[in-house]
Formats: structure tokens, C-alpha cells, sequence
């Protein structure tokens, strides 16, 4: 968090590959600031906490390029909303013999 400064232009690519989802939080934080102090963010993410930062433009990689996509209509949000609702559908699923 200390190497990004005001004004920049930062490309990430899955930058939530090495943090816990509090440590995501603790990064929307400080993307945030740098935001409001004139940088700006490309960041390749399959995370829900990353694309839930208000305002992102979210594109999906669909057959004829890049779309924008809603938040909630993203592949990520939605799997990980189910998965958290009946998280034992899913492991039962997973886990059958």
C-alpha cells in the first residue's frame, strides 16, 4: 500500500490473490483515497469485495470483446452469494460419490 502515490495510474492484475478478505477491505480503503487524490485503477479481478468499489465500471470479456456489466449481474458476485447462502448444497455437490 505504501508504493502507490496521488495522481497515478495503476494496472493490477488479481491483486486479491494474496489477501484475506478483510485485507481486501483494508486495500478498498486505500484505493479510495488515491482515487479522490486523482488516480486512477485498471485492476483484473475475480474478487466480489475488489468490484464492489462504488462507481467501478466492471467489464466483462465476453465473445465480441468487452461489455460493461452490472455489479450484481457478474458471474463472481452471484456464485459467491449462493455459495454463502447454502454453503452445504454446494459442498454436498462438490463432495457426492
Amino acid at each position: 500500500m505504501k508504493r502507490f502515490r496521488g495522481q497515478g495510474l495503476y494496472i493490477m492484475d488479481e491483486p486479491e490473490a494474496a489477501l484475506s478478505p478483510s485485507r481486501q477491505l483494508a486495500m478498498l480503503v486505500r484505493l479510495h483515497d488515491l482515487v479522490r487524490g486523482g488516480s486512477q485503477f485498471i485492476i483484473a479481478t475475480h474478487s466480489p469485495i475488489i468490484m464492489a468499489y462504488p462507481n467501478a465500471v466492471i467489464l466483462h470479456l465476453a465473445e465480441h470483446g468487452l461489455e460493461p456489466v452490472r455489479y450484481e449481474d457478474t458471474e463472481h458476485y452471484n456464485l459467491t452469494r449462493r455459495f454463502l447462502e447454502n454453503p452445504q448444497r454446494y459442498l454436498k455437490e462438490l463432495f457426492k460419490e
